[in-house]
């Protein structure tokens, strides 16, 4: 006899957030992307240190904008979600071609291929309230011919 593992409608909700954080994401639309956390959601980008820190709503809408605006084309796979208690972990592949500077790495128009990690915690509401991504940045930066 086989038996099947039941998910919480609470990791369901939360898995269902994180799908519509890359929906979005693909979309290009980073006010759907930081409407799903928390006012006081903060955002941490791993590899540019404590200066990859900030508050969601803000500076990861900025970032993220950036991204959009330097590779018009960027996209991402999400390869695999993990849920545990009031956190979900996606490791997404992110990919793009290079339309403008960026974070001091001059246009050449090369493409990124990415793996990332995007580690999601919840409020009780079910609202993002931080999110920490992590990639490995010198291949990225190597992929963009710096």
């Amino acid at each position: 006899m086989q038996t099947t593992q039941q998910e919480s409608v609470s990791d369901l909700t939360r898995k269902g957030a994180c799908l519509a954080f890359f929906t979005a994401y693909d979309d290009l639309d980073t006010a759907r992307m930081i409407g799903l956390a928390a006012p006081d959601a903060t955002v941490h980008f791993l590899p540019l240190g404590e200066g990859g820190l900030g508050t969601f709503w803000e500076f990861g809408k900025a970032v993220w904008d950036s991204l959009i605006d330097c590779f018009p084309d960027i996209n991402n796979t999400v390869d695999s979600f993990s849920a545990e208690g009031d956190i979900v972990t996606a490791n997404v592949t992110i990919c793009g071609t290079q339309a403008k500077d960026f974070l001091g790495i001059s246009n050449k128009g090369f493409r990124f291929n990415s793996d990332h990690i995007f580690i999601f915690h919840f409020n009780d509401a079910d609202r993002i309230k931080t999110l920490t991504i992590n990639w490995d940045a010198a291949s990225f930066a190597r992929q963009l011919g710096a």
